[in-house]
């Protein structure tokens, strides 16, 4: 798939693009109001506010419909600011592009649905409009980059990932988890693919959000899409997430924008020495876990010689107790020796239980 570049999109255009503007169109006024303040804003290009909201439950606000489309039309005609907005089906593209918005974005609870998403390529089959693509609710990163195959396959070549984190059930000071692995996989394998981090839906709350957006800059992403209100303690959907244009403003001049590489070549020549140490850890990592391989297989032959089960829970839980605390005092945290022997453990144990089965097949 070949991407054009957001500086292709925008004229001029800085880094970070920042795309900022309501959760929700409301009234012409909130619209208005909100977009003559981001406006004052340099880096801020376009405009966006939900014009169809998707909500969990029925009765709950789902935004004024193709009304404020034209609450759009009015922002950029007084602003010049770009503008953009969520579309769900082929009725909310034909609305869109009849009311000259500018980008359209696919919201996580659509990006879930291959079904959806081809019906919105289809409508798109033809038009030059550039589109952004959220990740799916799920941590699913076929399904994100399925999405956007639908939107190539169409034509659609201004293409955008928009990473706004992960639903879990667990409990999380984030309303989604950011798993910041998954979109840097998905740049890893799509170099050229624009990413831009929605902070306020993986916060949630809005004393977050900088944090967050800081980090989005140093996993070298190329834009933010912050939600901004005029009067956020008011808005009648995702209140706690919206800043005002004055918190936006200070948020992005906090930002510090780090390079991939130093101008200075020493520095570099001292990164490169540092990195071939890691690759010779790396290489003494690999050896070691080679070695404690064929070591777990004698234990597995030992095992079947003695009709021992392959999956001993006490011994794992005691071995998990010693390498947790070996690893703290070492200065490491418990959550990553955990993680680590947990696959380590998952794979003595699948490597015991095919030698034992192996031999049973034998007999």
């Amino acid at each position: 798939m070949d991407f054009i570049p957001l500086n292709k999109w925008i004229p001029n255009l800085n880094h970070p693009l920042v795309i900022a503007g309501p959760c929700s169109a409301e009234s012409p006024e909130q619209m208005l109001a909100t977009a003559r303040e981001i406006a004052k804003i340099p880096d801020v290009r376009i405009f966006r506010a939900g014009i169809w909201k998707p909500r969990t439950r029925p009765n709950c606000f789902e935004g004024v419909g193709a009304e404020g489309l034209k609450w759009l039309e009015d922002v950029k005609a007084e602003t010049g600011l770009l503008t953009t907005t969520e579309v769900a089906n082929a009725q909310h593209v034909e609305l869109a592009l009849k009311h000259n918005v500018d980008i359209l974005w696919i919201g996580a609870r659509t990006t879930v649905s291959p079904f959806a998403v081809q019906e919105i390529a289809d409508a798109l089959k033809g038009v030059n409009i550039p589109v952004m693509v959220k990740n799916p609710v799920n941590q699913d990163l076929p399904l994100w980059l399925g999405a956007i195959e639908r939107f190539a396959g169409a034509g659609i070549t201004k293409l955008a990932a928009i990473h706004r984190g992960f639903s879990t059930g667990d409990k999380s000071k984030y309303r989604n988890l950011p798993k910041w692995n998954i979109p840097i996989e998905l740049k890893r394998r799509f170099p050229d693919l624009p990413m831009i981090c929605d902070p306020s839906h993986i916060a949630g709350r809005r004393d977050l959000i900088a944090q967050i957006c800081q980090k989005a800059m140093d996993v070298d992403m190329d834009g933010l899409m912050v939600e901004t209100h005029i009067n956020p303690d008011v808005a009648l959907s995702d209140a706690a997430q919206q800043v005002t244009p004055e918190a936006l403003s200070k948020i992005i001049s906090s930002l510090s924008l780090r390079t991939e590489y130093a101008v200075d070549r020493s520095f570099e020549q001292e990164l490169e020495h540092l990195r071939n140490l890691v690759d010779r850890a790396d290489l003494d990592i690999l050896e070691a876990l080679k070695e404690r391989t064929e070591i777990i297989k004698k234990i597995g032959l030992a095992k079947k010689e003695n009709n021992i089960m392959p999956l001993q829970i006490h011994r794992m839980d005691e071995l998990m107790k010693m390498r947790v605390e070996r690893g703290v005092n070492l200065g490491l945290t418990e959550k990553f020796i955990r993680d680590i022997y947990h696959t380590i453990h998952t794979e003595s144990v699948r490597i015991q239980g095919d030698i034992v089965n192996e031999i049973d097949t034998k007999k």
